[in-house]
């Protein structure tokens, strides 16, 4: 399957998986305190540059890397360095932790998110970063365990149940999905039957668990740290 473009219309629900439009209700405007104002002297040349922000200057949330440069040329970029991990969350009640995930997904530089359930979901959590990063939408539990399939990838559930092993015990897969479950319900019983191993993060305090996104960005960072920051340190990976 093709991934499709961030920012293009979704099919209607039911469909194969279609990537999730950024620009419905509930995204954020894309500013930083961290901007940039015009380009000074002469300005540079090369496609990956944006006119409008050599012009006016960049307000976007954006890594000083990728300042003044056009949005198409910004994915492209990322889509040469993805990570060959994915993000999976169930959204079966609007979960507003959804778009915290997003962003950190595009921190880690994930493949592609996956949204399991409900279509649409609150952007204003992922700070307009859903514009750089691909996301597929899923009707069920099984759409997406069928899209995994085909792309051989094992599916790690993370949620605090029976059966659960700690997540710094096991080596997370190189390519696999993250599937993380909702606020205070946490995982379905279908998702955690779909994966091939379920994690969870010890905790010392009271609470039964961590925040659906806090829990996200530990085990996304646990991945990173497994294959990228100790491959760094061994010579293996070079960022």
């Amino acid at each position: 399957m093709v991934d499709p473009e961030p920012g293009t219309r979704p099919s209607e629900d039911g469909a194969p998986p279609a990537s999730v439009d950024a620009a419905e209700a509930g995204a954020s405007v894309e500013l930083t305190t961290r901007g940039v104002g015009p380009w000074p002297g002469d300005w540079p040349a090369g496609e990956h540059w944006d006119p409008e922000l050599l012009e006016r200057g960049d307000s976007r949330n954006v890594v000083d890397r990728y300042r003044y440069w056009r949005m198409e040329a910004i994915v492209a970029d990322l889509d040469r360095r993805r990570h060959p991990f994915s993000v999976a969350i169930e959204n079966w009640q609007h979960d507003l932790n959804i778009g915290s995930i997003v962003r950190t997904a595009n921190a880690f530089l994930a493949s592609t998110v996956h949204i399991v359930g409900r279509r649409r979901w609150n952007r204003r959590g992922a700070m307009v970063t859903d514009r750089y990063q691909h996301v597929l939408h899923h009707a069920t539990i099984d759409d997406l365990l069928a899209w995994a399939e085909a792309e051989d990838l094992p599916i790690v559930a993370v949620d605090n149940v029976p059966g659960s092993v700690p997540v710094e015990s096991v080596r997370l897969p190189e390519r696999c999905i993250l599937l993380f479950g909702q606020e205070g319900p946490g995982l379905t019983a279908e998702a955690i039957a779909a994966a091939t191993v379920v994690v969870d993060i010890p905790q010392f305090g009271s609470t039964r668990s961590l925040n659906a996104s806090a829990a996200a960005a530990i085990v996304m960072h646990e991945w990173i740290r497994t294959h990228v920051l100790d491959a760094d340190e061994s010579g293996g990976v070079s960022r």
